[in-house]
């Protein structure tokens, strides 16, 4: 699949100019001409890169760039500035604003699509992607759990989100049906987290259907309860209309005996530090984990919360 640029300048020649040298080196390419316009194409089209032209109409690119590194769904996006300014204190403030990289115009086309392929390679190697929900993987959720326990006095809780009878589903329509389930709850997950779960949230992708959550500690059950009613509200269109009806799939297994599953469901484990001190990542993995245990066992979408004191 091609990398996707969103290219955000309101001088059509040079984002025309832009355009055509990147989607000759094979890239996907988006234009937005607005501050604005930006972040909201960026949300919906989760771009592998912005190219953001620092003076725009309404916000400008610095503070487009800090809205996009301060939303958990978009801030592993890497962001090169475009701008006429050449000034250090420019590009000191829009290296503090959180881009990755700043070409200052006029730029020759070259430079230009070998600093957009830097950055993308240097990004794809950094971050430890899932391919599928482009979510940090193991390494990155493994060196933020550790972080967070190594704080003087840490405050947060984490999410251990997992799919119940999701294995019929992927069975019955195919794994390219089931990788549309798991794209969905990456989305559901992190637009739940971005929307109630605080100052400091971060959301990886362990691997198949299990992901990682982290939110202020007070934050946590309201981060679940959003999930899971935009979860349940969106699966069911994930089926085809019979089955839809129907309340779920029917399965027929080799010795031609038939099983009825229900629609997938949303189980979350919540380990806090509410009731007391995490003392470390293995800890905060397992006790989320136990708790997701608890959360599975419902027969719908649920969540546990690990209320024992420490």
């Amino acid at each position: 699949m091609a990398e996707r640029v969103l290219i955000a300048d309101d001088d059509p020649d040079v984002a025309t100019a832009v355009q055509v040298n990147l989607e000759l080196e094979g890239y996907e390419v988006y234009i937005t001409e607005t501050g604005r316009e930006t972040l909201d194409v960026a949300l919906k089209l989760r771009p592998d890169l912005v190219l953001l032209d620092v003076v725009m109409p309404d916000l400008d690119g610095f503070e487009v760039c800090r809205q996009l590194r301060s939303d958990p769904r978009l801030l592993n996006c890497p962001v090169i500035l475009l701008t006429a300014k050449g000034l250090t204190d420019d590009k000191v403030r829009g290296f503090a604003a959180g881009a990755d990289d700043y070409i200052t115009k006029p730029f020759e086309s070259a430079e230009m699509t070998a600093r957009v392929r830097a950055v993308l390679r240097r990004s794809s190697q950094m971050r430890d992607l899932s391919p599928l929900t482009r979510l940090p993987g193991n390494f990155h959720i493994a060196r933020e759990l550790e972080r967070l326990v190594s704080e003087p006095d840490p405050h947060f809780a984490v999410i251990y989100a997992d799919l119940n009878d999701f294995k019929s589903f992927n069975d019955y329509y195919g794994f390219l049906r089931g990788d549309q389930v798991i794209i969905m709850t990456a989305r559901v997950l992190t637009d739940a987290l971005a929307e109630h779960g605080g100052c400091h949230t971060f959301a990886g992708h362990v691997g198949g259907d299990d992901f990682i959550l982290v939110c202020d500690e007070d934050a946590a059950e309201t981060v679940c309860a959003a999930a899971i009613a935009m979860f349940d509200a969106n699966v069911v269109g994930l089926y085809d209309g019979k089955d839809r009806a129907e309340g779920g799939v029917v399965i027929e297994n080799r010795r031609g005996e038939q099983s009825k599953h229900g629609f997938v469901t949303l189980a979350l484990g919540v380990a806090t530090t509410a009731k007391g001190a995490i003392g470390s990542r293995w800890e905060a993995s397992s006790v989320a984990s136990e708790m997701k245990s608890h959360a599975k066992s419902a027969g719908r979408s649920s969540y546990s919360v690990d209320r024992r004191v420490a």
